[in-house]
Parts: C-alpha cells; structure tokens; sequence
C-alpha cells in the first residue's frame, strides 16, 4: 500500500521528471530515500547527453555502491516515475538496494509510447519481478500516473 510518505518523495520524483523534460529529456526522476527517511540522492533522465544509459534509477545504484554500506543500501528505498527498466532492475539488484515504488508502470510506458507512434526500445519491458524476483515493489499510482502520462505526450507531440 503506498502511504502518505511515499506520495511525498513520488511526488519529487513527478518533479524530477518534468525537470528532464524542460531539459530535453525523457520525462523521469527518481529519489534514494534512507531507512530514516532521508533523501541521501535523486537525480533526473540525462539521456539526451547521447549515453543511453543515463537513467536516474541506474545512477542511483552507482551511487549506492560507492556511498553506502550493503546494510543502509538494503534498507533504504528508491522512488521512481516510472518503473525500472531491465538494464535499472538489475543495476538495483547487483547493488543490494532494498524496495522500489513507482508512479507509472513499464507497461503503462508502452502501450502510451504505442498510441503516439513512437519506435519500441532495443529493450523488451520487463516488469522488475522479472529481473530481480523476491524485491519488494509498489506501484503505479494512478494519479500520479496521469500525470506521467501527459508529461509524456507532451515530449512526443509538441513540435511535431
């Protein structure tokens, strides 16, 4: 069930992510929240910097490597716009990081990327039990999807 607390860092993580978007971006923003509730990183999509493998989730598990202990990586949480890719899932996984919560789904992603015409990824979108099975995962919220998914519309359609 998310709670309260959840929305709030979902809620930066919706900030995030039309940071990106503002940026030129895709539209996703993501929070590493410590066991005690403290946000320790959070970073936005830098993949317009031509290196696909900027997501913020796979950032995140970079800098939970380098700055915390397997003990604080397990506990802590990681927020995220929209659910783990497969090549996230399993950065987040050989990491150590504890649970995810998201706002929109993989397949949410999809079937809106589909409807406005825009080419499928190199990538098959797995759903994050598919690549790291037992990781306690919540999501999407509805709400807060709508959201994601108008953020996305507007990266496909304007300018067109």
């Amino acid at each position: 069930m998310i709670t309260q607390t959840d929305r709030l860092f979902l809620e930066r993580c919706l900030e995030l992510a039309i940071e990106a978007l503002e940026a030129g971006d895709a539209p996703f923003g993501s929070v590493l929240v410590s066991a005690q509730g403290d946000i320790l990183f959070e970073d936005r999509n830098r993949v317009a910097s031509r290196d696909a493998t900027r997501h913020p989730e796979f950032e995140i598990a970079r800098w939970a490597a380098t700055h915390l202990s397997p003990e604080e990586r397990a506990a802590a949480t990681v927020y995220t716009s929209g659910e783990h890719c497969p090549m996230c899932s399993a950065a987040h996984a050989w990491a150590g990081l504890g649970r995810i919560v998201y706002i929109s789904s993989s397949a949410q992603l999809r079937s809106w990327l589909d409807a406005l015409g825009v080419p499928a990824s190199p990538v098959r979108p797995l759903p994050i039990q598919e690549v790291v099975p037992g990781l306690e995962v919540l999501g999407p919220v509805p709400d807060l999807a709508e959201k994601i998914h108008a953020l996305h519309r507007r990266r496909h359609t304007e300018g067109r």
